[in-house]
């Protein structure tokens, strides 16, 4: 079977395409490709294609899609941007995302304004030739060696037949610079009990109609893919046994990369590139952070109280996933192993779930979300976390709870509430900015919150000022409505705390009480959880974990 040689100096690419299912890990897949090759010296870009019509993710229902995830620059992304910046530890540009939208609105605003000179603009060349650009331009601004391009979707899916077709122009153009990765699953029937190749076959047959020849193929399954099977997928699927990667299910994601090696993938993907010299893989500080995952002195019980769980008889956690991650990160970077139940706030505002249960965790957080679903159980929870002195961690519209909640209960302000959900309320302490209230009159929904990165200054002698090490931070948000600035001196004169400013102090960016009056009671405008790493934990999720570990000891 014969195996192309590559040139070793151009830009190159490395299409990763899912065959015969979703949700098999392409996502993870592509980060721990980005991860190992990172760890042998190349510099490495991470491009996520969502091929839906969507102009980016910030419309989306968490539970139709997962969590949005937001870079600095304000882009509302798809939740796989979250996994590629926390395995890449770095940040991601908005060239480095892409959508179906997108491709065809800037193709049909370049047609509005008569930039392809009055030809007839279609689907081939047009809107391909714009998608290899883009890519290109990623490339460039990152000034990387790799780029590695998930396209979304499986194969056969319509919707992602044209980013399909560009990488194929791209090889055609550039066969030494461009490979193609398949991740494909390989089922084990219960009543059989064998691991079958043959939907992987299929999936390959199908790639192969599209012009496209897989270069390596990641075999997802239950199981260690056998000898006998990789000499089976090489056979029918033209790829060298040595290129077929087993990717068996791992208790940890984390765990991925350092299996991915085991298997010898960066040298099958260096070599197969070109890049043979490249040197050796150091992943001894990604190794030892995987082994915190298995191990711990102990565990942390933390309740995430949130709305977006629904989804048919199944409970959807990728809505919360990058707040998911970021306790992990804090609580193995202290030697823990967090314990996460999914608390639906619906459950404890119709009495279904008594508020009282929420005294078996340690830690409790009221994560982002929009609208009224649930609002009054979050505000019970925030309730029942002060006066139980519970480490409670609100952040965003868990800020919004928090001090709701305060207002009512603590300022003597009844009825307090967001005029998200009574603008009637007497009390609005939290509103919407006035600029929010003409893009919304005028129905400006997408990409038009507050977004992206914003500095933040932080309060001397405060709970997050101790956390941070820090002055001044830079944060992620994504929100309509802040805290109210004409009740911030009422509030603070009952004893709330804004810790964390903006705007020369006229938008309150965090809240907390004293320490002296709750181990850590605190809510953030932002979203901290965008910027937790593997490798540099969120210092306010490491402060609220630490808070919860000394719960742990006084229960016991």
């Amino acid at each position: 079977m014969a195996v192309r040689a590559r040139k070793k100096d151009g830009h190159k690419y490395i299409f990763v395409i899912g065959g015969v299912m979703s949700g098999v890990g392409k996502g993870i897949a592509t980060a721990s490709i980005g991860k190992l090759l990172t760890a042998r010296g190349l510099s490495v870009n991470l491009v996520k294609v969502d091929p839906y019509l969507n102009v980016d993710a910030g419309t989306m229902n968490p539970i139709e899609h997962g969590e949005v995830f937001v870079l600095d620059s304000g882009l509302e992304t798809d939740q796989d941007m979250g996994n590629y910046e926390r395995f890449l530890d770095r940040d991601l540009g908005p060239d480095d995302y892409m959508t179906s939208g997108m491709v065809y609105r800037s193709v049909i605003e370049r047609e509005r304004n008569l930039d392809y000179g009055g030809k007839c603009v279609e689907a081939i060349p047009h809107v391909r030739d714009e998608i290899t650009d883009r890519l290109k331009r990623a490339a460039a601004a990152s000034k990387s060696d790799v780029s590695v391009i998930e396209i979304g979707g499986t194969i056969g899916d319509f919707q992602n037949a044209l980013f399909i077709e560009a990488a194929r122009v791209m090889h055609l153009l550039d066969p030494e610079d461009v490979l193609f990765v398949m991740v494909s699953y390989l089922p084990v029937p219960g009543a059989l009990g064998e691991m079958k190749t043959k939907p992987t076959q299929n999936a390959v047959r199908m790639l192969n109609s599209y012009g496209v020849q897989p270069d390596v193929i990641i075999a997802r399954s239950t199981h260690l893919l056998d000898r006998k099977r990789k000499e089976k997928l090489a056979i029918w699927c033209n790829v060298p046994a040595d290129r077929i990667i087993s990717a068996p299910d791992v208790e940890s994601i984390y765990d991925v990369p350092l299996n991915f090696e085991r298997d010898k993938l960066s040298d099958t993907l260096l070599e197969a590139l070109g890049k043979e010299d490249a040197p050796p893989a150091d992943l001894s500080v990604w190794k030892k952070f995987a082994e915190h995952a298995h191990n711990g002195n102990g565990t942390v019980k933390i309740g995430i109280v949130g709305k977006y769980f629904d989804t048919g008889d199944f409970v959807l956690s990728d809505a919360y996933l990058s707040v998911i991650e970021a306790i992990k990160f804090s609580a193995y970077s202290l030697k823990y192993k967090p314990e996460i139940a999914w608390i639906n706030a619906k459950d404890i505002e119709s009495g279904k779930l008594p508020v009282e249960s929420l005294a078996e965790y340690d830690g409790i957080i009221v994560p982002g979300g929009f609208g009224e679903t649930g609002i009054e159980g979050k505000i019970r929870t925030a309730q029942f976390a002060r006066e139980n002195k519970i480490p409670y961690f609100g952040l965003c519209y868990g800020l919004h709870m928090l001090v709701i909640e305060y207002a009512r209960n603590a300022a003597g302000l009844k009825d307090a509430n967001t005029t998200e959900i009574n603008e009637k309320t007497p009390h609005p302490v939290i509103d919407i900015l006035p600029d929010q209230k003409e893009k919304l009159a005028r129905k400006d929904y997408g990409g038009s919150m507050r977004l992206g990165a914003y500095p933040c200054i932080l309060k001397e002698g405060s709970i997050v000022r101790e956390a941070y090490g820090e002055k001044e931070v830079s944060e992620r948000h994504r929100h309509r409505y802040e805290i109210n600035p004409k009740y911030v001196e009422q509030l603070e004169k009952a004893g709330l705390v804004f810790s964390g400013r903006w705007q020369d102090g006229k938008l309150m960016e965090i809240a907390e009480l004293p320490k002296d009056a709750h181990p850590f009671m605190v809510g953030t405008q932002f979203h901290p959880e965008l910027r937790a790493r593997p490798l540099s934990p969120h210092p306010l999720f490491t402060a609220f974990i630490k808070a919860a570990i000394e719960r742990v000891s006084k229960r016991k």
